[in-house]
């Protein structure tokens, strides 16, 4: 089998539903597509979701990447050898992870249909199906509470809140939640750097009758000490998001002891492959994982999807950022029922885009 074409292409969305978090506003968001083809009539689909602040990477550069190098690197090339393909791209394209992870879904996309299983049992298939939480922005007190109304009342079993701009405000919106929504609902909290250490701490405090289920990134990223003063003194799990981006900040942070958590997103670990590599250190460190996401369509959260269902130290999953997209090009790729994603049979990602 060899690749006879890669196209990548980009797709701008609307959000049904804009959002805030601690440093900015999104209404819309660009992903970009690609499609790998093969000489036996055999497609495989990729999406990669760069933004300036998480991956280090713009629209416009990481499509270029796939244009210009990705795509010239392997055409011509055996799908199949993807260890070899994807480590030939990252000599290549090491500070565009979010192109990365694109061709790494799109080559175990054929790898799957080329084997007619889907990816997550490619992988190990440990679990079938995952329960995910959805994101609340940035409200006001009372839209926060409505918001979470809602979402329960479609079956959701999990929330997770964002704040990290006014720690007072976010105290009593946790409380408010905790309040409207009962004892049954997991709550989880993401901060986005936004926090000192002591605002951590107070935060976790005054939350406490919450019964948070844990705290994401509350401390810049650049600072692992901050993160680790708050972890160790913090009296609920405290996990690592923009903190860690690739392999080496994985081995770095475990071995520091900075956190009790990790967020692996296939966009700043740069693919399914190397996120499994990711989730190698955690686990020999003892550290839970969440598989997240960010603002993706739903053909890249079928690979996050892919890669949890098939970890069996994947603790918590946050799949979420293809349900406020409007006009998503690979919509229906994911399926999900009261608040737990279910895995697909069908052979690779399982995902059907519209070109």
């Amino acid at each position: 089998m060899k690749i006879t074409r890669v196209e990548a292409w980009p797709v701008e969305m609307r959000l049904a539903e804009p959002y805030s978090i601690a440093y900015e506003s999104v209404d819309r968001v660009t992903n970009l597509f690609v499609r790998v083809d093969t000489n036996r009539g055999t497609s495989g689909y990729g999406c990669a979701a760069p933004d300036p602040h998480v991956t280090g990477e713009s629209s416009d550069d990481a499509l270029r990447s796939l244009r210009e190098i990705a795509g010239p690197a392997i055409v011509g090339s055996d799908p199949q050898r993807h260890a070899f393909l994807m480590e030939r791209l990252k000599k290549e394209l090491g500070s565009h992870p979010s192109a990365r992870a694109a061709i790494d879904m799109a080559l175990f996309d054929i790898l799957g249909k080329a084997g007619g299983v889907p990816v997550w049992k490619l992988l190990g298939g440990f679990r079938s199906r995952i329960r995910t939480s959805v994101t609340i922005g940035i409200l006001p007190e009372a839209d926060t509470v409505k918001m979470a109304r809602e979402l329960v009342s479609r079956g959701f079993r999990c929330l997770k809140l964002k704040g990290g701009r006014d720690v007072e405000d976010d105290i009593v919106r946790v409380l408010r939640t905790r309040e409207a929504v009962g004892k049954a609902i997991e709550l989880r909290f993401d901060a986005n750097q936004g926090y000192t250490v002591e605002q951590s701490l107070r935060f976790v405090e005054l939350t406490r009758p919450a019964g948070l289920e844990l705290l994401e990134q509350p401390t810049p990223k650049g600072e692992a000490d901050l993160l680790g003063s708050v972890t160790r003194r913090a009296s609920i799990p405290v996990m690592a998001d923009e903190s860690l981006m690739t392999l080496r900040d994985a081995f770095r942070l475990a071995r520091r002891g900075v956190m009790d958590m990790v967020n692996i997103k296939l966009m700043k670990a740069g693919g399914i492959a190397e996120a499994i590599q990711i989730n190698a250190v955690a686990r020999s460190a003892g550290l839970e994982v969440m598989v997240g996401c960010m603002d993706e369509a739903a053909l890249a959260i079928s690979a996050g999807l892919q890669f949890a269902l098939a970890r069996p130290n994947v603790a918590y999953a946050d799949l979420d950022g293809h349900l406020d997209l409007i006009d998503d090009p690979s919509s229906g790729s994911v399926r999900l029922e009261a608040g737990t994603l279910i895995g697909s049979e069908r052979p690779g990602l399982g995902a059907d885009v519209r070109t």
